[in-house]
């Protein structure tokens, strides 16, 4: 069963650092398409990078081996960024596709967070 769960921890990952990674990278260098789908949520531009180089930031931290807290606050960004963009979508009437993506990236977040291996986890030890 442990190598099912890694299997499916990894696929999900995959495919979700692919897209949090892609779409951070267009959003940081601002490209047109992206630019313009900002536009009816009335978010300044400048917006946009930020939020881009901190999905990329976050995407390097959970791939990196370590640094098991970094990794905790980088799929908690990503969760929130995520469900930011559904809320920010439903609130300004742009009920389109563009609350799919998020969503389901979502779910993947959560997916790829409680999948992950232990040497990828915070471990707290109690002492008695």
């Amino acid at each position: 069963m442990e190598k099912r769960k890694k299997l499916w921890y990894w696929i999900i990952t995959a495919l979700l650092s692919f897209c949090i990674f892609t779409g951070g990278l267009a959003q940081a260098l601002q490209l047109p398409g992206v630019v313009q789908g900002f536009k009816p949520l009335g978010y300044p531009t400048y917006f946009i990078s930020v939020i881009g180089v901190w999905k990329v930031l976050a995407i390097v931290a959970i791939l990196l081996p370590g640094y098991q807290l970094l990794k905790e606050w980088a799929y908690a960004g990503i969760f929130f960024v995520l469900t930011g963009a559904v809320i920010s979508h439903i609130a300004s009437g742009d009920m389109h596709v563009q609350i799919a993506a998020p969503a389901v990236l979502a779910i993947f977040t959560v997916l790829s967070w409680y999948l992950r291996p232990a040497d990828r986890k915070i471990i707290t030890v109690i002492k008695k």
